[in-house]
């Protein structure tokens, strides 16, 4: 699935999630799901690398919703991203919330080769399925990382369930995001996450699906992972 791409960005994904960077922090909007599992991934992160005074990294962290809870844990967190909409809104929102968090347009690729080995944990949340070699960027998150550092992925499976519930369902039944959200094709196994992270010097640690109910319209961290999961994963010491 590795492409050869400089740049490995899609235009395309940065003008559409441009256009509703205004509503990033608006919880009724179509971002709606991000501030729902946001508490989920937290925890999630919190519970198993605690973050108070880490150094930590947020790949692809759009509008902040992760990068500023992580800093109320107390992290010293560094939030990236190739949209500069997003990031405008980031910092203003930070500046509201009194909360201290480094904001800057770059790649993930480009910031390894600036400073490798710089992070504690870097997480990368809901972008891989967005970008057109998702391999490159578990290779650069990897390289971000300190040896023991701890690296943490989200995105969605590719099987006919997911292409069910995360596109059909959330998109067109239930209105969850816009349609168009996501793209099949470019959905991830978690053999392929797992194989890439290996070959970039991360051990998978645990894995863990994410699950919406449709009835209370809320989510949950549990076996199964069909459709949404997290990958923690340790950065093998040379």
């Amino acid at each position: 699935m590795s492409k050869k791409n400089t740049r490995n960005i899609d235009d395309a994904e940065i003008k559409k999630f441009s256009a509703a960077a205004s509503r990033w922090w608006d919880t009724e909007s179509e971002f709606k799901p991000l501030h729902q599992i946001n508490p989920l991934r937290l925890d999630f992160i919190d519970q198993r690398t605690p973050l108070d005074g880490k150094m930590v990294l947020d790949v692809g962290c759009g509008g902040g919703i992760l990068s500023e809870a992580m800093a109320l844990r107390g992290a010293k967190v560094t939030g990236i991203d190739a949209g500069e909409s997003a990031l405008e809104v980031a910092r203003l929102h930070a500046l509201e919330s009194k909360v201290k968090v480094d904001y800057q347009k770059i790649t993930a690729e480009d910031l390894a080769r600036q400073s490798p080995g710089k992070w504690d944990i870097v997480t990368c949340m809901e972008l891989l399925e967005h970008v057109p070699d998702p391999s490159s960027v578990v290779t650069a998150c990897a390289a971000l990382a300190k040896p023991d550092g701890a690296v943490y992925f989200s995105t969605i499976n590719r099987n006919p369930k997911s292409f069910l519930f995360a596109i059909v369902g959330a998109e067109y039944l239930l209105n969850l995001v816009p349609r168009g959200t996501h793209n099949y094709e470019k959905l991830i196994r978690p053999s392929e996450l797992n194989q890439w992270g290996e070959a970039a010097g991360l051990n998978t640690e645990e894995l863990t699906g994410m699950h919406y109910n449709p009835i209370f319209q809320s989510y949950r961290l549990g076996p199964g992972l069909e459709v949404n999961y997290i990958m923690r994963t340790i950065k093998i010491s040379p």
